[in-house]
């Protein structure tokens, strides 16, 4: 390997990985070292030095998410750009000045706003420049678009970081943000997708009818699941759709919900959300038995913000004949994050991120590009 920064070998690496998922309430931030040296082992995470959480003020939210709902103007866009890197900058200084950290690089993810895949585009917003003058290390950003340009989805690109981080299967790994991704590892073969919604209509149906950002561990979804919506809903195109797949809140966002309001509003609240997780329950359990029968000793493992939610987990031990624990590795919130700075430093190593079997890319690719001090 051949690294791409002038970064000592002899060390480990200080490495910022910054996640804006599709739940769009804020960034985490991890700060973690990594052995250069280990990435062709499959071992290169060491440890987690931190990690910070910087909720969206609610102007800045408001603005993602009209812009995920395609209500925001270019200009508006524009500016959201800069703003996001503001924020993204502030939080990961105030994360490197708490450990008196210096990074030797960030990785930043940025807010999704677009994806459309079958049109090779996808958009990500958050200024990397701001954020290189916070920090003044070199940053990588933009690490989705290179596989599209080979013809893959962009994503899932967790999965290979996965790979870094779980070691030996057989596992599957359901991460709950606002969409949902699976990824299976049987010791040979890598598959992994989005498998539809995961917390982004439950999140929203909470906006419009709790006045609150999220159901505080889903307590409100305590009603009796509307069958009748639930089977019209699975039956989405999505979900007929064949692997490689991705999927993002175009879909499964506020234009979904608003367009299913009016029916769902003839129901009481509570069998509203219940529904609603029952909805992302099934369609998790239907995706996932595309590979059935499962390798024997198949270990289940859940993280992101839905692994809180009561009601989801309830319908998921319902629908999914697999026992999943939580993936109990990093705080809530940081995984991804964590997921981003091993991407990071695979780039800068020049190190392939993309698996072409799970995103449909050509080939695999070292990804993103670079801003400098």
């Amino acid at each position: 390997m051949q690294p791409r920064l002038l970064i000592p070998d002899d060390r480990p690496w200080r490495v910022l990985g910054l996640m804006s998922g599709t739940s769009a309430d804020g960034v985490d931030i991890v700060a973690i070292e990594v052995d250069p040296g280990a990435f062709l082992h499959g071992q290169p995470f060491r440890s987690l030095l931190g990690h910070h959480s910087a909720e969206y003020p609610p102007e800045l939210r408001n603005q993602v998410l009209a812009a995920a709902a395609n209500r925001l103007a270019p200009a508006g866009l524009c500016v959201l750009q800069r703003g996001l890197g503001d924020h993204h900058a502030r939080a990961a200084k105030a994360l490197c000045e708490s450990l008196a950290l210096v990074p030797d690089l960030a990785s930043l993810h940025g807010q999704t706003v677009q994806h459309h895949p079958s049109q090779g585009a996808s958009l990500q917003l958050a200024d990397p420049y701001v954020l290189v003058e916070a920090l003044g290390c070199p940053v990588v950003w933009d690490l989705r678009r290179r596989d599209l340009a080979l013809g893959g989805q962009g994503a899932p690109l967790v999965p290979l970081p996965e790979r870094w981080l779980h070691g030996a299967g057989p596992w599957l790994a359901l991460n709950l943000g606002g969409i949902a991704n699976l990824t299976v590892w049987d010791g040979q073969t890598t598959r992994a997708w989005d498998t539809g919604p995961g917390m982004s209509l439950l999140d929203l149906a909470a906006r419009r009818w709790l006045g609150l950002p999220f159901d505080p561990d889903g307590k409100s979804a305590s009603g009796t699941v509307a069958e009748a919506y639930l089977n019209r809903w699975l039956g989405h195109p999505y979900f007929q759709a064949e692997l490689p797949k991705s999927t993002g809140r175009e879909i499964f966002g506020e234009t979904w919900l608003e367009a299913e309001s009016n029916r769902l509003e003839a129901l009481p609240l509570p069998d509203r959300l219940a529904t609603l997780a029952a909805f992302t329950a099934a369609s998790v359990a239907g995706e996932a038995a595309r590979f059935a029968p499962w390798p024997a000793g198949l270990r289940g493992l859940v993280s992101g913000g839905g692994a809180r939610h009561r009601r989801l987990r309830a319908e998921l031990a319902a629908w999914l004949p697999l026992r999943l624990e939580d993936d109990a590795t990093f705080p809530p919130g940081a995984r991804e994050a964590v997921s981003w700075a091993l991407l990071g430093a695979a780039c800068a190593l020049g190190i392939p991120g993309n698996l072409p079997e799970v995103t449909g890319a050509s080939r695999p690719a070292v990804l993103g590009s670079w801003v400098w001090p």
